[in-house]
């Protein structure tokens, strides 16, 4: 019997109609079968929510050999979800979001919908990655992502990774980078995160702006310091949270009642 293509399930947070998941899809169509499952328009910041108070629906858009297009009301989340229980034929191979306008280095990994679809995708125990350019812009060149993008993702369908573990994958604005480095999440934080400002009705409204500060910015480990240096960030991040070294410092906690 001939041994069927991996299965790649395929997401984002800008909609089915971002640059950026048309470049996705094309850096790994000839590694396997893909399937899309994507929101119908923008869900950035949305991390890991879910819908639970109104019905999803779905609709086909494409239906083509080895590659079907599907969209969603959801959220990021949503669509791994739904791909997985309800419309593929079997388990995927991996998961791949993004590749998202703009970065999710450092603390952006909490917020961002690119990489809450990549959890997700980890919490069901399969191999996945979340792939971010660093240019916000609408027309952004996703050219050169995908050289790296394949051989990531490549990698990945024949190595694997840890249950329970994702990729969080940065790449620099513009050609000429050096390669990928393997590091941490950057420690830091965002500051001045609101502009005020007024209604039509004279009202105080708030637009979610702001600065990153990092903590560590001569940290080579950091991804903030590979992609200021011009290198593809790799980042494995865990679906557990759990703060294991600090467990037997507070097991003492036990005590107190």
């Amino acid at each position: 019997m001939e041994k069927r293509k991996p299965l790649i399930l395929i997401t984002n947070d800008d909609g089915y109609q971002a640059k950026g998941i048309e470049a996705l899809i094309e850096s790994v169509k000839d590694l396997g079968e893909v399937l899309v499952v994507a929101p119908d328009g923008p869900r950035s910041g949305m991390s890991s929510a879910i819908t639970s108070l109104q019905p999803l629906r779905v609709q086909l858009v494409k239906n083509e050999p080895d590659y079907k297009l599907y969209i969603s009301t959801g959220t990021p989340v949503d669509c791994v979800k739904l791909g997985i229980n309800e419309l593929a034929d079997r388990k995927p191979d991996i998961v791949l979001s993004g590749v998202n306008h703009g970065s999710n280095a450092a603390v952006a990994v909490i917020y961002s919908g690119t990489m809450g679809a990549a959890i997700e995708g980890a919490v069901f125990k399969i191999p996945s990655v979340g792939f971010s350019l660093l240019d916000h812009g609408h027309n952004a060149d996703f050219s050169y992502t995908k050289k790296y993008i394949h051989a990531i993702t490549k990698q990945v369908l024949n190595e694997g990774l840890p249950a329970g573990t994702c990729l969080n994958v940065n790449i620099p604005k513009g050609n000429s980078l050096k390669g990928i480095r393997v590091c941490r999440q950057t420690s830091g934080q965002w500051v001045n995160e609101f502009m005020q400002s007024k209604d039509g009705a004279n009202k105080e409204i708030y637009w979610l702006t702001g600065n990153f500060v990092n903590d560590e910015p001569q940290d080579e480990m950091t991804d903030e310091w590979a992609l200021a240096n011009r290198y593809v960030s790799v980042v494995p991040v865990k679906v557990d949270m759990t703060n294991h070294e600090h467990l037997a410092m507070i097991k003492t906690w036990e005590s107190i009642m």
